[in-house]
């Protein structure tokens, strides 16, 4: 299964006159044409899809997203709303159409796809409370031998310099490793928020960390070969190679 990962693409609504509105816009315009030529089997945008959490900004986003060939699956992060995510996208079956969360779950592949909200209104570092700890724990529960793929934006570890001051509530970060320790069938975790490329061991599985795909706010990337070149991710999972993952710059002139 080969899975396309967007991650904090940060979108301005069109009437912006700030010069990060285009750039931002164009980063994300040429990673869905990009997209479109790896033939991928579904995309997944592990959140700060826009910068405000404005409905001018989800009309612009969904206007940028509408070329992918392919299914989309997005999850919120600390930049979205989720009131005016769900207004912008409720053509997504998967998106609930109320309750505090945006969680869900994708039946559909060979590899079960997990999405879990961590955000919170006013809370930038991401959360991880008992009640989504209790989702997550029953859903890997339901089926512990099939392969299943974990997206969340925050990831629950310090990552460098990023938490200066810490993970601030570490008991639910540490909450939610135990509880995928439990589930082996957690072939990997895929996350954004930080804007730099991060891999460890995490909870018994890899975690991975995609850059910003907009290149003005992207973190931990030698800018000397590529400056305005955009960056995405390809996973690639399979009973032969296991996770196996590569960042792909987008083509000049795409």
């Amino acid at each position: 299964m080969l899975i396309a990962q967007i991650s904090d693409s940060h979108i301005l609504a069109s009437a912006s006159d700030l010069p990060a509105a285009q750039l931002r816009a164009d980063c994300l315009q040429r990673c869905v044409a990009d997209i479109n030529q790896q033939l991928p089997d579904v995309v997944v945008f592990t959140g700060d899809t826009v910068q405000h959490g404005q409905s001018e900004e989800y009309a612009r986003l969904r206007e940028l997203l509408a070329p992918l060939h392919v299914p989309l699956y997005l999850i919120p992060g600390n930049r979205d709303d989720n009131e005016a995510m769900r207004s912008a996208f409720n053509d997504k079956a998967y998106l609930a159409e109320s309750g505090d969360f945006l969680h869900y779950t994708v039946e559909d592949y060979p590899i079960r796809l997990v999405a879990l909200d961590s955000t919170l209104s006013g809370e930038r570092k991401g959360r991880f409370c008992p009640e989504r700890q209790a989702w997550l724990n029953q859903v890997l529960s339901e089926q512990p031998n099939r392969p299943t793929l974990l997206f969340i934006h925050h990831p629950p570890f310090d990552v460098g310099d990023h938490y200066i001051d810490g993970y601030r509530r570490p008991e639910e970060a540490t909450a939610l490793s135990d509880i995928v320790t439990r589930h082996p069938q957690v072939v990997g975790m895929l996350c954004g928020h930080v804007h730099w490329p991060v891999e460890r061991l995490w909870g018994g599985t890899s975690a991975r960390i995609m850059p910003s795909i907009a290149v003005d706010l992207r973190k931990g990337i030698d800018e000397s070969e590529a400056l305005q070149r955009p960056i995405y991710m390809l996973h690639r999972l399979s009973n032969e190679n296991g996770f196996v993952s590569e960042a792909r710059m987008v083509a000049a002139g795409t």
